[in-house]
């Protein structure tokens, strides 16, 4: 079968941009292994008229309506390989189906790679937490925590007093200097040193190395970030270096990728990412792939 675009990738940003696809009455593939990477959380904040909602239930609401139109089809899979042939790509799935486009979108979004401490994956989007806009407002100005993964992790701790009382665990991995030091001693940020042993309790306390635990209701930390899938460096895509990880290089308003013909968009295009994020970026992005099918040679 041929499609006019294939999406690699079905969360928010892949079925935004098939759903601008469909209504330009291309024939859209989404192929997704439904592994979005806010299914830890319990509910979903700051995304405009879905505020509280569970992550899966906007997902699941999203998909059926993309569906309804009659040029979207849906595989459940990975896609796993994908090269170049006449015309355009020819993507194969984990399960050796293989498939024709025009155009390849990626929208596999990425991993997160969280610090290796005890009892902090296994918190992952209940208590431990990435993004204050998304759920620093439910921790109702509790004590917060700041758990260092770089010096990025500065601007956490200085934005976090906002929304509680703020300690920023450094945790042998960054050393504030004296403006730092300054700069978080004025927003009332409260500094440890001390490495962190693990986190245990019902919310998020911290035990330190030298025995002390710190009540926390909510931790935040910036994970590293990793492109899921190999798509993009099979295929050659240029990558581009953010503070927290490499992510694919991208035209800020078509979306293309340095390879022709191939698009990008979500979380494996941006350094930071949100579910509102991510369905604007899906606009842009098929907005981008259906200008290319008319516009383009290739």
């Amino acid at each position: 079968m041929h499609y006019d675009v294939i999406i690699a990738g079905g969360s928010y940003a892949g079925m935004s941009a098939a759903l601008q696809l469909a209504r330009a009455r291309r024939k859209v593939l989404v192929i997704d292994a439904g592994q979005r990477r806010n299914r830890f959380a319990a509910s979903a904040h700051g995304f405009l008229g879905q505020d509280g909602r569970a992550p899966g239930d906007i997902a699941d609401d999203a998909r059926r309506q993309l569906l309804a139109y009659p040029t979207v089809e849906w595989v459940s899979a990975t896609a796993s390989k994908a090269s170049q042939e006449a015309g355009g790509f020819l993507v194969e799935s984990h399960d050796g189906q293989r498939y024709s486009t025009q155009r390849l979108l990626l929208a596999s979004g990425v991993i997160d790679e969280l610090p290796d401490v005890e009892g902090l994956a296994q918190r992952w989007g209940k208590s431990v937490f990435h993004c204050p806009y998304c759920h620093g407002y439910e921790l109702e100005q509790g004590p917060i925590g700041v758990l260092a993964t770089s010096p990025m992790s500065l601007h956490h701790a200085l934005m976090l007093p906002d929304w509680g009382p703020t300690t920023f665990f450094t945790n042998g991995v960054f050393e504030p200097d004296l403006e730092q030091q300054d700069s978080l001693a004025r927003r009332g940020v409260t500094l440890v040193p001390e490495r962190v042993e693990r986190i245990e309790g019902d919310r998020a306390d911290v035990v330190l190395a030298d025995g002390r635990v710190i009540a926390i209701d909510g931790l935040f930390v910036l994970p590293r970030i990793q492109v899921a899938g190999s798509l993009a460096a099979s295929l050659g895509c240029a990558f581009e270096d953010g503070p927290l990880g490499a992510f694919i290089q991208a035209d800020p308003m078509t979306r293309a990728t340095s390879v022709p013909g191939v698009f990008v968009c979500g979380d494996a295009a941006m350094p930071f990412g949100s579910v509102a994020l991510a369905v604007g970026d899906g606009v842009r992005a098929g907005s981008g792939v259906h200008r290319s099918l008319i516009f383009d040679a290739h």
